[in-house]
């Protein structure tokens, strides 16, 4: 489906008023090894599960969070928002500090909020390289100026140092479906639906690519769509599975290459920096950049390499290698990394490479996401 302008939009989305939130992204500060650990974390994770703006931070590229706050008074922390998995899980003043993980982030600290509702079931996330434990607790969740009362969240008393030690962020806020929750909790924007604090069940994101703009990331939209951030048309598919934001791409190409001959399922996932597929689908990439076992590569391939192309809903949303292939400043030296993975997962991730050069809307009322050139 094809939609033109604020009016159009609104009322696709069935909205007189589209009255959105906004919420700030800023980036990441860490780019050792982020790449690999936030790639091998989610779809390792995704194996072992079954309009308001929110300002988005970035760092580099490689990865953005928003600032949220949890309990009265409000304890705030930095969390990725992340519409590849569907739980909320902070900290907890539970946590030792004798694990890197907990010592270098803010916690939460229940005897300090007079709305805290205990609960105590155990909550546990696998990873590859590790996992996380904690507890499952209610308290009232602030983001981007809307609040929600009684929201369930884990407290994370255990967590793997080799996956959560180095990161800037504190948490992760899944905005997926409660599908792809872990243990089945509520996902926030579940719980913004179901008390009304958002005008429609939508929410949109806009990533701004400027790495040198590190505390203006892009924006989180809660409750609609932006029109300030895209330019002509989007495109809307439906979601084929209400877990994660799933849907069927016609096809994918790159160079004399056809990736997905018959159609294959895709993720749409802003917790995940590289676009995954196949092990055998970027072996003409892979084969000219020739990375390192970190995935970093020669800046000067990126002339060489191939454009990529998805199909989806009829139209073409190509990806070029200076979008794919990471330009990193460190120490006023300019380094590459290879944004490219491939994954025994049965469907392609579409991560922040594919989702900072189109703006993308998630929409929950109509069951379907969309995808426009942002601007």
């Amino acid at each position: 489906m094809k939609v033109f302008g604020l009016l159009i939009a609104c009322l696709a989305i069935g909205v007189a008023n589209c009255d959105i939130v906004r919420m700030p992204l800023k980036r990441l500060n860490n780019t050792r090894n982020l790449l690999k650990t936030m790639s091998g974390l989610k779809s390792t994770e995704i194996r072992y599960q079954a309009g308001a703006p929110v300002i988005l931070r970035n760092y580099f590229d490689l990865s953005y969070y928003g600032e949220i706050s949890i309990g009265t008074p409000p304890q705030k922390f930095k969390v990725v928002l992340d519409t590849g998995s569907g739980s909320l899980w902070v900290p907890s003043a539970r946590c030792s500090i004798f694990t890197q993980s907990c010592r270098n982030h803010n916690k939460y600290d229940s005897s300090e909020s007079s709305t805290y509702q205990e609960d105590g079931q155990p909550f546990l996330i696998r990873y590859g390289t590790g996992s996380l434990i904690g507890f499952v607790s209610y308290d009232d969740v602030e983001m981007g100026g809307l609040k929600v009362t009684g929201q369930v969240f884990a407290e994370a008393t255990r967590e793997s140092d080799s996956v959560f030690g180095d990161q800037e962020f504190d948490g992760i806020l899944g905005l997926s479906y409660v599908g792809a929750s872990s243990q089945g909790l509520t996902p926030v924007f579940d719980s913004m639906i179901m008390q009304g604090v958002v005008d429609q069940p939508v929410f949109s994101f806009y990533f701004n690519r400027d790495s040198s703009e590190h505390d203006n990331g892009g924006e989180l939209i809660l409750g609609g769509v932006d029109p300030a951030h895209y330019k002509g048309e989007i495109t809307y598919v439906p979601v084929s599975v209400q877990s994660y934001w799933q849907f069927q791409m016609d096809g994918v190409t790159s160079d004399i290459y056809d990736l997905c001959p018959r159609g294959c399922d895709a993720i749409a996932d802003t917790g995940t920096t590289a676009i995954t597929g196949p092990p055998s689908a970027f072996r003409h990439i892979t084969n000219a950049a020739r990375p390192d076992i970190n995935g970093y590569v020669d800046c000067r391939v990126i002339s060489r390499l191939p454009s990529i192309s998805f199909i989806i809903g009829g139209r073409s949303f190509e990806i070029e290698a200076k979008d794919y292939i990471l330009q990193i400043v460190q120490g006023g030296e300019l380094t590459c990394m290879l944004a490219l993975q491939g994954s025994s997962d049965k469907f392609w991730i579409l991560g922040d490479v594919f989702l900072g050069k189109y703006y993308s809307i998630y929409d929950r009322g109509n069951n379907r996401v969309g995808f426009a050139d942002s601007v």
